[in-house]
């Protein structure tokens, strides 16, 4: 099986659909020896923000000499960055030779393997095959039947931020949703939480008494910050300074969970160096995620997709650049809540352009347009990602910024277009 054939056969498992529950991925990866149990790890869940933790951790670990495994999701450009070892992605020859191993096993079960549990299952065999010293391993979907839930107790769990997100799965309140998302802690895990409210913390507070776990919540009273602007930020945690590449007042909270991460470690007997924890947040990369793509015009792009996530880009926006006219790139997935989204984010826009994300969930951008009427902005509809980047372009000038948002499936392209600007 070569590369093409090996992206073939997982995309085409996709008819199975989401089918939560362990035991599919216990079976595959029993057949394939349990290269899990060969590994230690950080488990990270939550509803916004694990993908940032998960790449500050990563990049933390990396600069102490740990040879450092990360699986996220979902990718931007190529699959292949849903698992790389210290910033480097997985190569196409080793994933269709990974795929190539674990195909029969898959194949035998009676019960197909998903998707997920195809792409999990692939990359803990190439972890544990390059005998990684730790993997940060951010959860697909909700945490308790998730297919990365099926390690074991791990160094420490993670959860991050929780709002209302794959509610049909996960259930209609944040109080439903954190209780599916500390499905992952373990007995005697040492538990990082993002700080939130006292009903979700609650949920999580219980289930470490239950699990005799230890809970550590970040102070976000503690964050000061230092310096602000659109090329990064500096700040303080607890009167140490760090700096991050990357933008808003939500990375500092992330990084203020990491940090607390990052001791936890320590406790437990990981050598982190505090220049470690410096150097690791100032070199992350986390593309997608508030990110300036060119200061002359100002255009940013956002992979958020959900109320919360728009509150953050609606602040950011009125944070960054206040006195600019907005212009909005806009593109939903059809399942989510793009009424509650485009409410938010029409607070901080001043026009908006129609694009339709490369997905078959994808809102067309014609329907998208004839919702957003309803604000009195200006809209356009656009035939393709490309022509509304070319679209916005075209409209901005020195007044003004765009911003590109709704979802992570148009990030890539869009961030593709300015490799030839």
């Amino acid at each position: 099986m070569d590369y093409k054939e090996a992206l073939a056969y997982i995309s085409g498992v996709e008819f199975f659909g989401s089918k939560p529950g362990l035991t599919r991925i216990r079976a595959l990866l029993e057949a394939l020896g349990n290269p899990q149990d060969k590994l230690r790890f950080v488990h990270i869940a939550g509803t916004n923000g694990k993908g940032s933790c998960a790449a500050m951790t990563a990049s933390i670990l990396k600069a102490a000499g740990y040879k450092t495994g990360l699986y996220t999701s979902p990718y931007l450009y190529r699959f292949n960055e849903r698992m790389q070892i210290n910033g480097r992605q997985i190569d196409d020859e080793v994933l269709a030779e990974i795929v190539t191993r674990v195909k029969p096993s898959a194949e035998a079960m009676e019960d197909h393997p998903t998707e997920f549990e195809l792409m999990t299952a692939a990359a803990l065999l190439w972890f544990a095959q390059e005998n990684c010293d730790v993997v940060v391993l951010e959860v697909g979907l909700g945490g308790r039947f998730d297919a990365t839930n099926i390690i074991a107790a791990p160094e420490a769990a993670v959860i991050m931020n929780i709002g209302l997100d794959h509610t049909a799965v996960l259930g209609d309140t944040v109080e439903q949703i954190a209780f599916e998302k500390a499905g992952i802690i373990k007995p005697g895990t040492d538990v990082v939480l993002f700080q939130q409210s006292e009903s979700v913390t609650e949920v999580i507070r219980r289930r470490c008494e239950e699990e005799g776990a230890r809970l550590h919540i970040a102070d976000f009273s503690q964050i000061v910050s230092e310096f602000d602007s659109v090329f990064g930020q500096s700040f303080t945690y607890r009167g140490q300074p760090y700096a991050l590449p990357l933008l808003g007042a939500h990375q500092l909270k992330n990084a203020a969970v990491v940090l607390e991460l990052a001791e936890v470690l320590r406790e437990k007997g990981w050598k982190l160096e505090q220049t470690d924890v410096e150097h690791g947040l100032y070199a992350v990369n986390w593309p997608g995620r508030f990110e300036l793509l060119s200061d002359e015009p100002l255009f940013v792009v956002d992979g958020g997709h959900n109320p919360q996530c728009a509150e953050t880009v609606r602040d950011n926006l009125l944070h960054y650049f206040p006195d600019k006219r907005r212009i909005l790139l806009l593109g939903i997935l059809r399942d989510k809540d793009y009424a509650g989204l485009t409410a938010i984010l029409d607070e901080a826009a001043d026009e908006y352009l129609c694009i339709t994300p490369a997905s078959h969930r994808a809102l067309p951008a014609a329907e998208l347009a004839e919702y957003l009427a309803r604000y009195g902005k200006p809209v356009t509809v656009c035939d393709s990602i490309r022509d509304g980047v070319t679209e916005a372009l075209n409209r901005s000038d020195e007044d003004s910024v765009v911003c590109a948002v709704g979802s992570l499936y148009s990030v890539g392209e869009i961030r593709a277009c300015f490799e030839r600007y």
